[in-house]
């Protein structure tokens, strides 16, 4: 597989957030675009728009880089029967290409102050200048893995254990692919962004319907027991209610899933999120960056944010393509001593080229 040990690092070199997106504006109409980026800074300097996006910025919760370097490369020693996952990848062996840029997005539950909670979803969102595409990727929280210092268990443990430091290692070690950055929401800042962004709506059927009824009921969250209408057919969801869906797996008398259903959703609920955007204006997008931001931790650099920002008229054209690890026919249920049920990698080295494919398409020469 292309990028993988003993290739050049002239084809794969690792990520710059600063540069991945300067040949955009190298093609026919650049000096137009340029232009008009020039000149919408310009209008909303005047307006005082960016002085308030800046000491929005100024607000993030900002957090140093995670330690991304996989420091373990003994062979695997564990449970009798899991034997392909040979030597966990190590940081040399990276695979990362300065057209694309993977970030890992953390959906953590509420926990108490100084302790990390669990991560109840794992996605990484890639942009893809190359193929022009967004790339959203759900890693299955109960994937049994090799977890760095640690030894091996499900995968949402290396949250538990190390946060989203821990976590980018065992998605590297395991997987391959190099995470260039983070960003990290609990329950009660997703359901703020839902409700800052002014509810979302999103197509559903009557089980799911009735699975957010009755989960905002039985919590005391409304008084009364049917308070959507359960049927299938769009509906613009509050925060709260939103968070149900987003952690849906069904429940006894409503069938509306499981896990891989559930991860299902929060990509549907991703890329819904996305293509609402797709008619903003810059100064709509500012505006968005500059209210939903400070609810939001993560290790993305100031200038790396405003980076993104100005170019976000640009991506929001790309096309949306989702995918989950491990696919299907590459796992099977297993049952650890002490994890308990898991999703057992049967091919780890397939696994790796196939997400390796997914999320650098035509920068993969070979498989």
């Amino acid at each position: 597989m292309a990028g993988t040990r003993g290739k050049s690092n002239s084809e794969y070199v690792d990520i710059s957030s600063n540069t991945q997106v300067t040949k955009i504006y190298k093609k026919k109409g650049r000096a137009k675009r340029v232009l008009a980026l020039i000149l919408a800074i310009v209008l909303m300097i005047s307006g005082g728009g960016m002085i308030y996006y800046y000491n929005a910025l100024d607000s993030l919760n900002f957090e140093p880089q995670a330690t991304q370097a996989t420091k373990a490369t003994q062979p695997y020693t564990g449970a009798e029967g899991v034997d392909e996952f040979k030597t966990p990848v190590t940081d040399s062996s990276l695979l990362s290409n300065s057209k694309v840029l993977n970030i890992m997005l953390f959906g953590e539950d509420n926990h108490s102050k100084g302790s990390t909670g669990r991560s109840d979803s794992m996605m990484m969102a890639s942009i893809d200048n190359n193929s022009k595409k967004i790339k959203i990727t759900s890693f299955q929280r109960d994937t049994y893995v090799y977890i760095p210092g640690h030894g091996y268990g499900k995968i949402n443990s290396s949250y538990s254990l190390g946060g989203a430091s821990l976590s980018i290692r065992t998605i590297e070690a395991n997987f391959g692919v190099k995470v260039d950055r983070y960003a990290v929401v609990d329950f009660n800042t997703f359901k703020k962004i839902v409700d800052t962004l002014g509810g979302v709506t999103l197509k559903l059927d009557a089980d799911e319907v009735a699975y957010i009824n009755w989960q905002m009921y039985i919590n005391h969250q409304t008084s009364e027991r049917h308070l959507l209408e359960e049927k299938d057919g769009k509906i613009k969801l509050t925060g709260q209610q939103a968070l149900w869906y987003a952690r849906d797996r069904g429940y006894e008398g409503v069938q509306s899933g499981d896990d891989w259903d559930r991860t299902s959703r929060q990509r549907k609920f991703l890329e819904t999120v996305f293509n609402s955007m797709k008619n903003a204006s810059i100064t709509q997008i500012i505006q968005i960056v500059s209210e939903v931001g400070p609810l939001v931790t993560t290790n993305l650099k100031k200038d790396e944010i405003t980076g993104l920002v100005s170019h976000s008229l640009t991506y929001l054209k790309y096309s949306v393509k989702q995918y989950t690890v491990p696919q299907d026919g590459l796992w099977a249920y297993y049952t650890d001593p002490v994890a308990g049920s898991c999703i057992q990698i049967s091919d780890m080295n397939k696994c790796r080229k196939k997400f390796a494919k997914f999320v650098f398409g035509s920068l993969i020469k070979s498989m």
